[in-house]
């Protein structure tokens, strides 16, 4: 029934990629913006035409949650970047790889505030789109988020984490919906991430560059023959070539056409390496200045406290008799 749904010459947007295997599998890549409402219709646009046997989405394990939240949820979630989040982050990643999660999450929560507009509309639709495709598999795509943030904090200096925490932390720049389609050349998202770390090589290459390996892996993977059925033990095996959807943001896709005919070994990628002596000083400031603010409320309040029982009247006549039997001796 799928193979008779599928179209021999699929009409596919503008924004798809299509890649082939050794073995005659294809792979179609979506290229999207995170926060575009066409991005969406081209992908459930793509997975009709296609039929696919698998969809592979640019999400990991710890951001899967967002497949099942409604728009309305998500919306709400983006926007509310507070205290218990921030903690929450730290003790699940560590100090740096905490914070820096929470710096990119406001990167997010700024387009999201401008535009009204949740991100991941794209991997929810796909995800719903798949599961109306008969036996068609789902896969998360992409490098485990605490891997890309530790890797990213360990390819900085002291300076440059906080340069570029600095500018996280006083992003303002105003955006439209008209600037997202705009950006659908290269995602929004990605495209603010660049500008921000262009001065940052070692930053861009543990964003962006490992993850465009890393998916073009996963998406390699998910392309390899299936075994069809057989109707006992004796039968030989056979295998027909897959068909697979990627939904991934536009600024992976060069990577990926890039790296499609390359021998990939991901081993590499997916190691954490030791802080460095920058990571370890940077994370010594961090809880020093913590601590140092929490030492100033509480001096402040034990200074106040103290100002307070001094003036008192009871207190007061209490060290002016203090002073009196000083003097007598």
């Amino acid at each position: 029934m799928k193979m008779k749904k599928r179209q021999k010459k699929p009409s596919l947007p503008s924004t798809v990629t299509e890649l082939d295997t050794e073995d005659g599998s294809k792979v179609y890549v979506v290229g999207t913006a995170h926060f575009s409402d066409s991005s969406k219709k081209d992908v459930v646009k793509t997975i009709q035409e296609v039929q696919p046997d698998v969809v592979v989405v640019e999400l990991c394990q710890y951001r899967v949650s967002m497949l099942k939240m409604d728009e309305r949820t998500l919306l709400k979630e983006a926007k509310e970047i507070n205290l218990e989040k921030l903690q929450q982050a730290i003790k699940q990643n560590g100090v740096m790889s905490g914070l820096m999660q929470m710096l990119l999450l406001k990167v997010s929560a700024h387009i999201t505030e401008q535009l009204g507009m949740a991100p991941g509309g794209e991997f929810r639709e796909a995800f719903k789109e798949a599961s109306k495709v008969p036996f068609c598999k789902f896969h998360l795509g992409d490098r485990p988020i605490p891997v890309t943030f530790k890797r990213a904090i360990a390819a900085l200096s002291f300076w440059q984490k906080v340069k570029l925490a600095w500018g996280l932390c006083f992003l303002s720049d105003p955006i439209s919906k008209d600037d997202v389609e705009k950006c659908k050349q290269k995602d929004l998202l990605e495209q603010m991430m660049a500008e921000m770390i262009g001065e940052f090589p070692d930053l861009h290459r543990t964003i962006v560059s490992e993850r465009d390996i890393y998916l073009t892996y996963m998406l390699k993977q998910a392309a390899k023959q299936i075994e069809l059925p057989r109707a006992s033990e004796t039968e030989p095996r056979r295998y027909i070539p897959a068909v697979v959807v990627g939904v991934v943001g536009m600024g992976h896709v060069p990577g990926i056409e890039k790296n499609w005919n390359s021998d990939l070994n991901i081993q590499e990628i997916m190691s954490v390496p030791p802080p460095s002596a920058s990571s370890k000083i940077f994370k010594l400031v961090v809880k020093a200045t913590v601590f140092g603010l929490m030492g100033y409320g509480c001096y402040r309040i034990g200074q106040r406290t103290v100002q307070f029982i001094l003036s008192m009247p009871a207190a007061q006549s209490y060290l002016q008799k203090l002073t009196e039997i000083r003097s007598q001796h």
